[in-house]
């Protein structure tokens, strides 16, 4: 497996995180690629998913699946 580039990611944080540092930073911004980390461990691992497995993760938060 290759991993993407992630240089350019711009990341940023939901505005209902409430400005704490307990949630995760999302970039959407790389074609191909949603990259997603650990705001309080912004040098970590990161996490990349295709634009349609977000979107399927995303449907499944707000149906309540998780």
């Amino acid at each position: 497996m290759i991993s993407p580039d992630l240089s350019g990611a711009e990341f940023r944080t939901s505005s209902l995180s409430g400005g704490n540092n307990n949630c995760v930073e999302v970039a959407t911004n790389l074609p191909g690629v949603v990259a997603v980390r650990d705001s309080k461990d912004p040098s970590g691992p990161v996490l990349a998913l295709s634009p349609a497995a977000w979107s399927d993760f995303l449907t499944g938060v707000r149906n309540g699946d998780f």
